[in-house]
């Protein structure tokens, strides 16, 4: 198990809250094969919170919440942990937010992130 500055109940956290949004149906298809298209979730008060909870979050902590996602996304593997960070940290220094909302699958690519890393969201 890598280092993780991230504490594990601040990615069960986002899961969470993930979880809970609703999928913005309105998206095109094509916007959904774009990490441009923006938020992957309805507007709402809670995607503004979770946004604004993964911002108050410091830059090793958002990159490493992305790189959990990449590896549950099959990205990269646990072992490339160091440089799936790294690629985190050069790819989305200060839009980690953004980029994560982007992601339909947010949960379940952080609940499998962390099952590959070999942790679980009920070790908290």
């Amino acid at each position: 198990m890598p280092a993780m500055e991230i504490a594990l109940d601040t990615v069960s956290f986002v899961i969470n809250k993930a979880r809970e949004l609703v999928i913005d149906e309105s998206r095109d298809d094509d916007d959904e094969d774009s990490d441009e298209g923006g938020s992957a979730f309805a507007s709402s008060p809670e995607v503004d919170e979770l946004r604004e909870f993964i911002e108050g979050l410091n830059e090793d902590e958002q990159a490493e919440l992305v790189a959990i996602a990449w590896i549950g996304h099959g990205t990269f593997t646990a072992e490339d942990w160091d440089e799936a960070v790294e690629s985190a940290l050069e790819e989305h220094p200060k839009s980690a937010a953004e980029y994560l909302l982007t992601l339909p699958l947010l949960a379940e690519d952080l609940e499998s992130g962390l099952a590959d890393l070999g942790l679980e969201v009920e070790d908290e």
